[in-house]
């Protein structure tokens, strides 16, 4: 008689080890690794401290700059035309001197006012006679505007910054943890799916978490350039109309005063 054979077939992967493996996916068991063993996992912290801070600061600022443009939006329409409706031009500049710092339509204003009051005292200088009374308030009215449309841009470089980076740092971690995961896996003679799945699907999640840091960082980038973009145009008309008015005495269409 034949002698039967008494080598068994490989046992398939039950539904407890598939269960198992699973589990092992998951953020905690992620989160429980990292804790349980800090010095497997230097690179993954690393990577966590990093995208967990440019999460804060992308978040930070994208409140700071809706809210700055918020407010700009709800006090710029306001003070411009408080300004043009004051028939009285030392009390537009007296509304133009109460308002907060933060609010950039008085502040060139008033570098407008000051300028066409600068060359006004000096009349017979030097002054007068190599810079006229529109070049100098134009000049003034150039460096108003450059400078409150920087201020616009507080915070859209980090976003930027945020936006292009955080899912290369996340790929960092993902890439780190495969390379450690088939180091473990060489070294153990492994490879059940119990044993593959949690190393891969713990490196995974670092690229989905360097993605939800960079999404929200892009889209308030687009946003609020979007935003500066039309900010900085009635920057532009204001500043035309102030020049106009304080080097000629009347905005564009409407008749000069006679003095």
């Amino acid at each position: 008689m034949l002698q039967e054979s008494t080598t068994a077939p490989a046992a398939a992967p039950t539904g407890g080890d598939a269960a198992a493996a699973l589990s092992q996916m998951g953020v905690d068991h992620l989160i429980t690794e990292m804790t349980t063993n800090p010095g497997q996992h230097v690179v993954q912290w690393v990577v966590t401290i990093v995208l967990v801070l440019m999460s804060v600061m992308s978040i930070y600022w994208i409140v700071v700059n809706f809210l700055k443009n918020a407010n700009l939006r709800r006090r710029g329409d306001s003070v411009t035309t408080t300004f043009w409706e004051t028939p009285n031009a030392q009390d537009a500049i007296r509304h133009m001197e109460e308002q907060p710092k933060s609010e950039p339509f008085s502040k060139i204003a008033l570098d407008a006012a000051q300028a066409a009051a600068h060359h006004q005292r000096h009349e017979g200088s030097r002054l007068v006679e190599s810079l006229n009374r529109s070049e100098f308030v134009d000049r003034a009215l150039r460096q108003a505007v450059t400078r409150e449309s920087m201020k616009l841009e507080n915070g859209l470089t980090v976003l930027a910054t945020v936006g292009s980076t955080a899912p290369f740092v996340g790929l960092l971690g993902t890439v780190w943890g495969i390379y450690g995961a088939l180091i473990r896996l060489g070294a153990g003679g492994q490879a059940s799916i119990d044993a593959v799945a949690g190393p891969v699907g713990e490196a995974l999640i670092m690229t989905a978490v360097g993605l939800f840091v960079a999404i929200p960082a892009v889209l308030g980038y687009n946003f609020f350039v979007r935003l500066n973009r039309i900010t900085n145009n009635k920057f532009d008309t204001f500043a035309h109309d102030l020049h106009d008015f304080f080097a000629t005495g009347a905005r564009v269409g409407e008749v000069p005063a006679k003095r």
